[in-house]
């Protein structure tokens, strides 16, 4: 049984067994380690709350677990009730729940708001605290590897998830066709081209002082033996790099940085969805939104300054 639902339950709770076989069976479909962690985590508050059989759950536990949340954000309280809503549909498709309890109970409605993208300046403070695109000789391989780790979901726009989770054998650096291919959610795959000369020289750099030919691209330990970098991990390291810094920003907020630099730039729409391996370009066109906001933000402030100049 999972180790943190054996602690925080026991192996006696109820609901312990059937967790643990969905968790399983959410690993075997490829779900990643981040989404089976929060489902997890989820799903253990759900049963320290209902500690009644599968078989017995329905409507008004799952409502009376929700309420309890009600200090939590839309968001928050949206998340939680998707894990309850995968596991209970399980639960039915391997006939230990008669019917889905969830049918009767009303979706967490969350209005879209806006990306907040980081500047690019403070991007750039930050990776230069780590070191420059010319590091020294002597400069240890995990500093090397955080430089390139957090500049990949930067130039890619990708998810610091996806980006723990790349392989060497996802790269293709033939001169003047730079890819990498990133696995993305729901086992999608997308190829984004490196077009930015000064990080592949980064890249080649660190593949060649690290010595990696196969396997994760950025790896725990420094001897290279190691698996993958957790994201727990890279979201501590960057958030010590800024501090260091004195910038506040989310790890996220590198790849709103770089979705929105390219609407500046007047990428399409359909083009940024697809580098950014959006389901939907609903999603992507926020970015614009955004844009729209800073320009109409612009417009206001010349107005305001053309009329004190007028008086």
């Amino acid at each position: 049984m999972d180790s943190v639902i054996a602690e925080q339950l026991g192996h006696s709770h109820p609901l312990a067994r059937h967790l643990d076989d969905f968790l399983t069976d959410l690993a075997n479909a490829g779900a990643s380690a981040h989404t089976r962690r929060a489902y997890r985590g989820d799903l253990i508050a759900f049963a320290a709350h209902h500690g009644e059989e599968l078989g017995a759950l329905s409507a008004a536990p799952v409502r009376a677990f929700l309420a309890e949340l009600a200090d939590l954000s839309p968001a928050s309280r949206k998340r939680k009730r998707a894990a309850v809503a995968s596991f209970a549909k399980w639960a039915v498709r391997h006939d230990l729940l008669t019917a889905n309890p969830m049918d009767r109970i009303d979706t967490v409605k969350v209005s879209k708001s806006l990306p907040r993208p980081a500047a690019a300046a403070d991007v750039a403070k930050v990776l230069s605290v780590i070191c420059s695109r010319r590091p020294r000789k002597d400069l240890p391989l995990d500093g090397l590897r955080d430089r390139v780790l957090f500049e990949t979901a930067y130039v890619c726009g990708a998810r610091a998830s996806e980006v723990c989770g790349l392989y060497v054998e996802d790269l293709d650096l033939r001169l003047d066709d730079e890819h990498v291919r990133i696995h993305g959610k729901g086992g999608s795959v997308r190829t984004v081209l490196l077009d930015d000369r000064g990080y592949v020289t980064l890249l080649k750099l660190y593949l060649a002082r690290a010595g990696y030919s196969a396997g994760p691209l950025f790896r725990a330990s420094i001897n290279g033996r190691g698996g993958p970098l957790s994201y727990d991990a890279a979201h501590h390291r960057w958030q010590t790099y800024c501090a260091t810094a004195g910038v506040e920003i989310d790890i996220h907020q590198l790849r709103h940085a770089h979705a929105t630099e390219l609407i500046n730039a007047g990428v399409s729409i359909e083009a940024v969805r697809r580098r950014l391996g959006h389901a939907s370009a609903e999603t992507t066109q926020l970015y614009a939104l955004l844009d729209d906001k800073v320009a109409d933000a612009e417009i206001r402030a010349a107005r305001r300054h053309r009329d004190r100049t007028s008086r």
